[in-house]
Order: structure tokens, then sequence, then C-alpha cells
């Protein structure tokens, strides 16, 4: 049986996976999921999304996690020493909301999981930080989960 905060939990969940989908189809008017490329610069902390033409999609952005398909398992980007500390700001907000409401999955530094788990994670992100939507990222057998704020379009030049 589960505990009325853990129903809490499921229900926050719930809304914020809701205005995550909202969102994204929002930003699909912009082109997210359609470009060539992607690449999170932690130098300045945004978000590029490329293609060969020159377009291109710029925003700011924070790595909350990611997911290995290797073993299901979700890593928090607070605990993760490859990720740049001004990326982590979302994740360690997360640990601390986990911290306040006595949310395990959000205070376990890497468990067991399922995508579906990793894009609810990142759907919390949002929601709690404001974001103005999410990408996962493909990086070797791991998915890289990132909120990001307002887009940047810039067009190629035709050259006319």
């Amino acid at each position: 049986m589960s505990s009325p905060k853990s129903d809490d939990f499921q229900d926050l969940l719930d809304v914020s996976m809701e205005e995550l989908q909202l969102k994204t189809e929002a930003h699909k008017a912009w082109g997210l999921g359609t470009f060539d490329r992607w690449n999170i610069d932690q130098d300045v902390g945004d978000l590029v999304f490329s293609n060969a033409d020159g377009a291109k999609a710029v925003a700011p952005a924070q790595i909350i996690g990611s997911f290995s398909t290797n073993d299901n398992s979700w890593l928090w980007a607070w605990d993760n020493p490859s990720i740049s500390d001004d990326l982590k700001s979302h994740a360690w907000k997360l640990k601390e909301y986990g911290e306040k409401h006595g949310i395990e999955k959000l205070t376990t530094r890497k468990w067991t999981g399922t995508e579906g788990d990793a894009w609810a994670m990142v759907a919390l992100a949002v929601r709690l930080c404001g974001a103005q939507g999410a990408y996962r990222g493909p990086a070797g057998p791991s998915y890289v989960f990132m909120t990001f704020g307002e887009v940047q379009i810039s067009k190629p030049e035709d050259g006319t």
C-alpha cells in the first residue's frame, strides 16, 4: 500500500509529465527533435542544436541526470564529477526538494529504473525550476537528460 506522501509525489510527477508534453508540442514549432546534431557546451552552459545547412537553435541548459541502457540506471547530475558545477543547479534543486519532503528517489545518487522514470525526473525539474522544456540527448549507451531555457533560432545565410 502506498503512503499519502508517495501518492502526492506521484501526482506531482503526473502533472509534471503532462506539462512537459504540452511544452514539447509547442517546441516542435521551431524544430525540437528535427535537428541533425546536438551538443552541450559545458563552458558556457548552452544546449546547441544544429543542421549541416547552418541552421541552429541555442538555449541555456542544465543537466539533470543520465540514464544508462546498459543497466537501466539513473545517475543524478549532482553526483556526476564529469558535469560542470554550473550545469547542476536544477539537479541540486530537486535533491533539496527531496530532502525537504523525504523523497528517496530525489536524494539517492544512483538507482535502477526505466527511461520513463528518467523522463519523470526531468519533467519534475522543468516544473520546479521553471524551465522552458527538456531534451534527452544520446551519449553512447546512455542518454543525458537536460532542461533548457529560452531558445534562440538562427537560420543560415542564403547568400543572395
